[in-house]
């Protein structure tokens, strides 16, 4: 008796310990072939037993993500925010935000003003950023038609002066953020509304043929990073989208590498497309190879305030745009375009529009808000979690770190950049999300140092706060067409099954042996 009493307790513990890991590991997180990491740091803590999926409570969007198999989930940001502490404590945490991108401060503007003076202070803050929290780095952008310099846009070029000018341009940024970028937006809005090309002064002096030099450009100077074209209004059918489609056709067939699209994903409430119809629109680009990402979400209300029934629409919309994203094995990930409506580029850009965020104003969570994070968290009920997103640069697939436990804890292997990505015990400065609609306003933050990579001064930001020099705003059709047409993460194999086995013949034996005792 005392023999089989004995036995139990060391099969339980060993089913409980099984249990455990097959609740900590996550799946393998590599982030693509040319930016795998090493894996997270020390694995979270899922809630004591059973090797479920992560707490309920304490989880962010970021977090939330990647339980349900995406890399990231990520905002727009840039060094001029940095100075509001409350902004900065909460763009700092990362549960809520594992990628920024730097809203203009890498726009050819911005960062070469004059031909050959270049001036990287601002963008490099958000690379601090990144860096500091172990977040990923998505960078934006190359190519643009807009916000240019006045020595590209009103330039006297040749084939090859023009040639000479974006090989320089395209060289010296992304040498200088090297490594440090998963992926660049090369080419960004190049398509009309009526699916012609933009009559830029790249199409006009190189025609079409600008766009695969653009990326053959980028992928010499950063064989790492991931290239992607970016537009907006190609989220649903039409003849923008299918040039959209084409521009990849058109670079693949140049023999150059184009890694994924990014859809913006700037909506209205109420316009914005089914969950199923943005599904299927998103496989019409992975069915050429490509990744896809929502790389700029908001959804605005035409007409502020919003009524609560119009914030519950909103609600609806935005798991409509997340939930396509869930639903597409390639969809990697989505941006939101600032995260609060207190720095949203919406209201200087469309007339009585706004409120288009996840925060509010006051950094309150909107129902939009509570509804993403609800969906993610559906879609990943059940699983543990891994982080291993970070890592190195060149790297292939990292490991995920040991997410949601069952008293089986892990140590990720941290890259070079993932050390600080595991779902656990990991560094971050915390925020407290009230809903705006349910609970009292937050209490106290103690906010941190704001980020400071050695740079210095703010970027002109054309949606928000102006600071020299000065810079033509970047609207173009986003703000013309789309006033009266609708604007409408990779889950890699599980670790589970072999410590479940374990487990699950562990308590077979326990249970045979019960019957003795």
């Amino acid at each position: 008796m005392a023999r089989l009493t004995v036995l139990a307790t060391i099969l339980l513990t060993a089913a409980s310990s099984a249990l455990g890991q097959a609740g900590g590991n996550g799946g393998n997180r590599g982030d693509g072939p040319n930016r795998g990491g090493g894996g997270g740091g020390n694995g979270g803590g899922g809630g004591n037993g059973g090797g479920g999926g992560g707490a309920a409570t304490g989880e962010g969007l970021h977090d939330l993500a990647v339980k349900a198999g995406k890399i990231y989930f990520g905002t727009a940001t840039d060094s001029n925010n940095f100075n509001d502490a409350k902004y900065t404590s909460i763009v700092k945490d990362t549960r809520e935000f594992g990628l920024f991108v730097p809203e203009n401060s890498q726009k050819w503007q911005s960062i070469q003003p004059q031909a050959g003076q270049f001036n990287f202070q601002s963008a490099d803050q958000v690379a601090g950023l990144a860096n500091s929290t172990g977040g990923l780095l998505r960078c934006h952008t190359l190519v643009w038609h807009s916000q240019l310099p006045s020595f590209v846009s009103n330039g006297q070029f040749t084939k090859e002066s023009l040639t000479t000018v974006m090989e320089t341009h395209i060289s010296r940024v992304m040498g200088h953020f090297k490594g440090q970028c998963y992926a660049w937006d090369v080419v960004n809005e190049a398509i009309n509304e009526d699916g012609s090309f933009r009559n830029s002064v790249f199409f006009k002096t190189l025609g079409k043929d600008f766009i695969p030099l653009s990326f053959k450009i980028a992928a010499a100077a950063d064989p790492s990073a991931k290239l992607y074209y970016n537009d907006f209004n190609i989220e649903f059918g039409g003849k923008k989208a299918d040039t959209a489609l084409s521009i990849v056709k058109l670079v693949k067939d140049a023999g150059q590498r184009i890694d994924g699209v990014g859809f913006q994903g700037h909506f209205t409430v109420g316009q914005t497309p089914s969950r199923q119809d943005l599904a299927s629109h998103l496989k019409r680009f992975t069915d050429l190879g490509v990744e896809v990402s929502y790389t700029e979400l908001d959804i605005r209300h035409a007409k502020v305030p919003a009524s609560a029934a119009a914030r519950q629409q909103q609600a609806t919309d935005y798991t409509n745009v997340v939930g396509a994203c869930l639903d597409t094995a390639k969809c990697v990930g989505v941006v939101a375009w600032q995260f609060t409506d207190k720095f949203s580029w919406i209201p200087q850009t469309f007339s009585g529009a706004g409120e288009a965020c996840l925060l509010d104003q006051n950094y309150q969570k909107t129902p939009a808000y509570t509804a993403v994070a609800n969906l993610l968290r559906s879609a990943s009920a059940g699983g543990g979690a891994g982080r291993g997103v970070g890592g190195g640069t060149n790297g292939s697939n990292g490991s995920g770190g040991n997410g949601g436990n069952g008293n089986g804890n892990g140590n990720g292997n941290g890259g070079a950049r993932g050390g600080s990505r595991g779902g656990g015990n990991r560094a971050t400065d915390t925020f407290n999300l009230e809903s705006s609609d349910e609970e009292s306003s937050p209490a106290a933050i103690s906010p941190p140092a704001p980020v400071n990579n050695g740079g210095g001064g703010d970027p002109f930001t054309p949606e928000q706060q102006p600071s020299p020099p000065a810079i033509p705003a970047a609207l173009d059709e986003k703000s013309t067409a789309a006033a009266g047409k609708t604007m409408p993460m990779t889950a890699e194999s599980s670790m589970l099954e072999p410590t479940l086995g374990g487990a699950c013949l562990a308590m077979v034996m326990v249970a045979t042996g019960m019957l003795f005792l």
